[in-house]
């Protein structure tokens, strides 16, 4: 943190509450308080962390994480997939395919999670098994809901030199062009969205 940021963080908290105090007595003061404390809480809660995302690989190999909001199993997507992601070209590529688990909002206000991580699941095995198929051996994960979080849980364990995200058009096209935005922008590897035309 900025030096400069600590004393406003504390002003932003004790002016409040010496202004409440005067002008209105201890309950004004108490509850202006209350609330600048709150706020802070609130804005805590909300911002996340900005810095970079993974570690490149020090060992020369090429190692590619693919991340699948849907399944890639139809011959023409599993094609553009291999040539855009140059897996025609390098078949020594280590590859690892992430599925985020994507969870509806009664699932997770029921803590059911069983259904979202069986259908990533699917959509691994789908895709892994369109990718051997094509030449491509890939390892499978499934990940967190959120697609920045899954990537950056994954690229803890497992150094990618790139990330290529694979959605489909109609996919929550706005959470995941805010994804791939922040993941283009944070992402020490080199990165590359494509969106695949179809279901």
């Amino acid at each position: 943190m900025a030096p400069w940021k600590l004393p406003l963080i504390v002003a932003g908290i004790a002016v409040p509450i010496v202004a409440g105090f005067r002008l209105g007595g201890p309950a004004a003061g108490v509850a202006l308080g209350a609330l600048a404390v709150a706020v802070l809480i609130v804005i805590a809660v909300r911002l996340q962390p900005r810095g970079p995302i993974g570690r490149l690989p020090t060992d020369g190999d090429r190692h590619l994480l693919l991340v699948v909001t849907r399944p890639v199993d139809d011959p023409d997507s599993v094609r553009r997939l291999v040539a855009e992601a140059g897996l025609d070209e390098d078949g020594e590529a280590e590859v690892r395919v992430l599925a985020p688990a994507s969870i509806g909002f009664l699932d997770r206000w029921a803590s059911d999670v069983e259904g979202a991580r069986r259908r990533a699941q699917e959509n691994l095995v789908a895709t892994v098994a369109a990718l051997a198929t094509a030449g491509v051996a890939a390892e499978a994960r499934v990940g967190d809901e959120n697609l920045v979080q899954a990537v950056e849980d994954q690229l803890q364990s497992y150094d990618a030199g790139e990330v290529v995200l694979v959605s489909g058009r109609g996919d929550d096209e706005r959470r995941t062009e805010e994804a791939a935005r922040e993941l283009g922008e944070r992402l020490r590897a080199d990165f590359h969205h494509l969106v695949l035309d179809g279901r």
